[in-house]
Parts: C-alpha cells; structure tokens; sequence
C-alpha cells in the first residue's frame, strides 16, 4: 500500500538525485524516481536491502511506495532530474521512499564525524552487522550512514542509508569483491574480535525464513524491474543461496589489503572456555588417584 506524496520541497544530493517530500502520513520522505539517472531497479534494491536489514534489527530509515502524482509534478518546479546536457521531469507514478533521519524538526544529522566522535556512536557495532547485509546483497557501493542526535544529546546514532546498488546495482547479478559494500574508515571495525562480534544480525541473517524474505520481494512494484517474475524469483532464489556464504565473504575482507579487524582473536573466548571448561566443585577436591 502506497503512501501519497503531497508536497515537494527540495532536490537532494547524490547521484540518484532523490527530492524530498511530504506525503500523506505526515512524515518527509527522501524519494528516489523511477527515471533516476542510476537504474530502475536501484528503487527495488533500495526497498529489498533496507527491509532485510530491518528484519535482522539493524538501525535503517522507515521505507515506503510513495506514489507521486503527474499534476503533483506539473505544479512543482523542483520535480526535475539533470541528464547530463538534458533535464527531464520526473516520472509520475510509484516511486520508493526513504523517510529523512531526524525528521524536519529541528536536530542534529550529519554525514562524517571526526574519529574521537566517531569512536564514541552509540551503536557503533551495528556496522558489524550492516557488513553482513552489504557482503550477503552484494552491494557494490561504500557503505554509508548518517549520524543523528537529538538537542542537548552528546553522542550520536548511526542510521545505514543509501542500499540501491545491492545486487550488484541494476544488474542484478552477484560480484562479490573484498573491498565492496565495507565502510570508508576502519575505526568502525576496531571492535570485532571474532565471529562473535557480528551477533545477532549474522544468525539472523543466515536463519531468517525464507518465507519472511519472499514476501518482502513480493511488495515490489513490477515496473521497477521490468515486469519480468522469473528475474525476480531468480534473484531471490540466489539470494537464499548465498546466506551459506556470508562467512566465507566476510573472511575475504578481513583477509584484504584493509586489514580491517586489527583485534581479531584467532580463538574466540568462548571457543576456549567451551574446550577447557572449568572444574567442577567435586573436581577440586577428588585429588589424584594412587
């Protein structure tokens, strides 16, 4: 079910050239079009990837179908897209939205922080998990996110936006690579120690049900991706597949040029403690047998 977009109120940055608007619900939504200058699909990864990531609890914007209507475009100026030596309006109809971080009250969102702000995020491990979205959707985009804290609040919140070249952009196709989907700056992976560290989102992940992962495909308009089913079944069936290999995607980018997990333990605690559990309380006091 669609949400109405009722006022357009500004372009915003990125290659997308998404514009913001008003819908009906009452809440601002950054709104990318069918004709963007990326692809098509992009609308349909957006949607796809941001609800995964959902599903594994990880901190993502509220998504939503926006319809936009034609006399909606008509009567607004903003309503355009550069292409190049050419503009074009946008095309009416469904469009995905993204509802903006922080909403328009006034708050406090930025999209880089220096490293002693960074280091203090609040959720800073959550970049762990987004990490399995990004290698198991094959994003071949840098991760990005945005930072929100509310007046008076001293540490921000990072919100993971930006998922419209998972599945590899409009191709559809998995390329995996070490280096794609990963954040620019290590210092948000300093806190992985072992496989551990990417729970709960990688259990979640690997085990979430099939059934939960088909249904969010089927909210996809068909004209975001030409109307062709089997393209989509054959991406989702793909899909299901590689969860058996997110580790193994994972490990590639700890293995890369990055180093990316300086404190990596070769032997997790738990390993350890599951190995040479601790005597028992009869243990202590039997002493050796003669």
């Amino acid at each position: 079910m669609a949400v109405l977009a009722t006022q357009a109120i500004r372009r915003m940055r990125g290659g997308a050239q998404s514009h913001l608007m008003l819908a009906s619900d009452g809440h601002p939504y950054v709104v990318k079009f069918q004709n963007n200058p990326q692809h098509i699909r992009v609308l349909a990864n957006e949607l796809m990837a941001t609800r995964l990531a959902e599903a594994v609890g990880l901190s993502v914007p509220a998504s939503e179908i926006v319809e936009v209507t034609d006399w909606l475009i008509q009567n607004s100026k903003e309503l355009s897209l550069d292409l190049g030596q050419t503009q074009e309006q946008c095309r009416p109809g469904l469009q995905f939205g993204s509802r903006l971080v922080g909403g328009l009250m006034p708050g406090q969102v930025v999209d880089y922080l220096p490293e002693e702000r960074l280091a203090e995020v609040k959720n800073l491990a959550e970049f762990f998990g987004m990490l399995v979205i990004d290698k198991w959707t094959c994003n071949s985009n840098g991760r990005q996110a945005v930072f929100y804290k509310r007046p008076r609040e001293k540490r921000y919140a990072a919100t993971f936006i930006d998922q419209g070249y998972c599945f590899n952009a409009g191709e559809w196709k998995f390329v995996d690579a070490p280096l794609r989907g990963v954040y620019a700056r290590n210092l948000v992976y300093r806190g992985v120690v072992g496989w551990d560290s990417f729970e709960p989102w990688l259990s979640r992940a690997e085990e979430l049900d099939p059934q939960k992962i088909w249904s969010i495909a089927e909210i996809v308009p068909p004209e975001w991706y030409g109307g062709d089913l089997a393209e989509i079944e054959t991406l989702i069936e793909r899909l299901l597949e590689r969860r058996s290999r997110i580790r193994e995607l994972i490990t590639l980018f700890q293995e890369s040029s990055r180093q990316p997990f300086p404190n990596w333990m070769t032997v997790s605690i738990g390993a350890i403690e599951r190995q040479f559990p601790e005597p028992s309380w009869a243990d202590t006091i039997r002493g050796p047998i003669m």
